[in-house]
């Protein structure tokens, strides 16, 4: 009988991580796009995330497939809670970054070289009006919106994601639907332009209100 997944990421199998990064690497950059807002950002989460995964590889349940589970595709959920812990240390060591830069002696007034890369500009307009409404929300329930929307995990696989039990993710989806409805109404939100610079999947406001994938 063929090897589970689960057994081989346990094993450090090489092979199972090279299918791994091949099935998964491009969920984990549009989630972790989705988190940090920056392609930068994005591109690093997806690189800690590989590099976690293969460090925390015996932290993996066994079991939870069965023993004809022999793909990777199960092992989705594990890698996207991965990416959102990564995700949340980066922010954190960002906030502590500028913590300090706050602290030291202003610089001296340089020009502003943005005009010279307007393609990036525009991407980061595009993704303006989303990032608003992600804004407005409390990092918990802007994870688990992001899981659960764009991601597509289903209730279950979002709370084995996040370590979290499956009512929890429900209150949170519900209070952040809530928030963004609340925000529509008083004309704080508008639906973005289409193409919003992820690779692909992307959402608007109002698909974050209304999509409700069958549980």
């Amino acid at each position: 009988m063929q090897q589970s997944a689960r057994l081989r990421v346990r094993a450090g199998d090489p092979e199972v991580f090279r299918e791994l990064f091949a099935e998964h690497a491009r969920s984990v950059y549009n989630h972790a796009f989705r988190l940090t807002g920056t392609w930068s950002a994005a591109e690093e989460v997806v690189s800690l995330t590989y590099l976690e995964a293969w460090r925390l590889r015996g932290t993996v349940d066994a079991d939870a497939d069965g023993a004809a589970d022999a793909g990777v595709g199960s092992l989705r959920p594990w890698l996207l809670g991965i990416a959102t812990n990564v995700a949340r240390n980066l922010r954190r060591a960002a906030r502590r970054h500028q913590d300090a830069l706050a602290r030291l002696p202003r610089p001296e007034p340089v020009p502003d070289l943005a005009e010279e890369v307007t393609a990036r500009i525009d991407d980061r307009e595009r993704l303006d009006r989303v990032r608003v409404a992600l804004a407005a929300l409390r990092q918990p329930e802007r994870e688990v919106l992001a899981l659960c929307v764009w991601a597509g995990l289903d209730y279950a696989e979002a709370a084995a994601a996040l370590g979290v039990p499956v009512g929890t993710v429900r209150s949170r989806l519900s209070r952040a639907r809530a928030r963004l409805a609340r925000l529509v109404a008083a004309g704080k939100l508008r639906e973005p332009p289409a193409g919003g610079g992820q690779m692909k999947g992307g959402r608007g406001t109002a698909a974050l209100l209304a999509q409700e994938k069958a549980r």
